[in-house]
């Protein structure tokens, strides 16, 4: 028998312990495994100096900074155009022509036409017309006028000023006649019927058609506005002591873009009773072409509350650690990413920045822990 075949045969007659030595050798094997494995990681390897424990990640950090700063507090407004105004037609006719909603109607311009295309004109006054004009005649109304027609070029200013600005003299006379042609008229007379002209106090821009084509030229023909943009804020009268005619203010427009503006007027006279009361506010926009033909659209206007007189220590908000429910610190980083509070006082809290003024042991450069983002 060989020695192979005799192993074998032993190994059959000592069944149990036979099982007993493989099992043995398979859990060393395994466990060696395992003591390789931990070893190549590390697992039995020195863990440096005593007391040194896991590094912990460095904190997010941001530096004092020294720069003005202002809080502002945002209300709801609405941007539209400036005034009010009606068209009326006190001449007889029929309508022929009306402009388009939106268009905007100048100084010496048709505003709609009449019968076979005599035109209607707007001139620049605050007394509205009220009889025909013609030569001999004095008043405010004839003032208006000639103002006008040296604004268009149509009369010389010094000329009309050495007959006296309030007479519709000969040179008046000609200037209308100029006018006439100017917009088309084929016979001008020299004087100007009732209803050939609409004094009003700005350009208008044309908001709705009241008349229609070939109705009446008597009544109502157009409503507008001026073509000057604005916002207006119904404020709350809590808020009345924030704001000053003159102060800036940023508005936000639909679309998120801010531009600048000013606070025109500011009403003394409140609507509705107790917390509802609001009084009337008008910004001005400082650049109004940034507004685009928007007309009734909500926007947001940024009153500013409060404004450093001049540079001043900053943190950004979330560096500030609550103490108590009035005492604040900041945390800041040293040499060797030592760490200490620093006790401060708030002031002024600028939302655009994400800034707030800090008054304490500190200096602009030194850096701060703030949240992670």
């Amino acid at each position: 028998m060989s020695v192979v075949t005799r192993d074998l045969m032993a190994g059959a007659a000592r069944p149990h312990g036979g099982r007993r030595l493989v099992v043995t050798v398979v859990v060393l094997v395994v466990i060696g495994a395992v003591a390789g494995v931990a070893w190549s990681a590390g697992a039995f390897g020195s863990r440096g100096s005593s007391g040194s424990g896991p590094r912990l990640p460095a904190p997010a950090m941001q530096p004092v900074v020294r720069q003005d700063l202002s809080a502002t507090t945002p209300v709801t407004a609405t941007l539209g155009y400036a005034g009010s105004y009606m068209v009326t037609g006190k001449g007889g006719g029929t309508l022929t022509w009306l402009p388009q909603a939106g268009e905007v109607v100048g100084q010496g311009q048709v505003l709609y036409r009449v019968d076979n295309g005599t035109p209607v004109v707007l001139l620049y006054g605050s007394v509205p017309a009220w009889r025909t004009l013609d030569e001999g005649l004095t008043g405010s109304d004839v003032a208006q006028l000639n103002h006008d027609l040296a604004a268009l070029g149509y009369a010389s200013g010094p000329d009309i000023s050495a007959l006296g600005w309030d007479y519709y003299s000969w040179e008046t006379s000609y200037a209308v006649q100029r006018l006439e042609e100017h917009l088309g008229v084929a016979n001008p007379a020299g004087s100007l019927a009732l209803g050939s002209v609409v004094f009003k106090p700005v350009a208008l821009r044309v908001s709705a058609v009241t008349g229609s084509l070939g109705g009446p030229a008597s009544g109502p023909v157009l409503s507008a506005t001026s073509d000057e943009h604005v916002v207006s804020i119904a404020l709350s009268t809590a808020q009345e002591s924030e704001v000053v005619a003159g102060d800036a203010v940023i508005i936000t427009l639909p679309d998120g873009s801010n531009v600048p503006g000013v606070i025109s007027s500011v009403g003394t006279v409140a609507s509705g009773t107790g917390g509802g009361a609001t009084i009337p506010v008008t910004v001005t926009l400082t650049h109004p072409q940034a507004a685009g033909t928007l007309d009734q659209a909500p926007v947001t206007v940024n009153i500013t509350t409060a404004a450093s007189p001049g540079p001043v220590l900053a943190v950004p908000v979330g560096a500030l650690v609550a103490q108590s429910p009035e005492r604040y610190a900041v945390e800041v980083i040293g040499p060797g990413n030592t760490r200490r509070l620093v006790p401060v006082t708030p002031g002024i809290f600028d939302d655009a920045s994400g800034l707030v003024q800090v008054t304490g042991a500190l200096a602009p450069g030194e850096q701060v822990v703030v949240p992670a983002t």
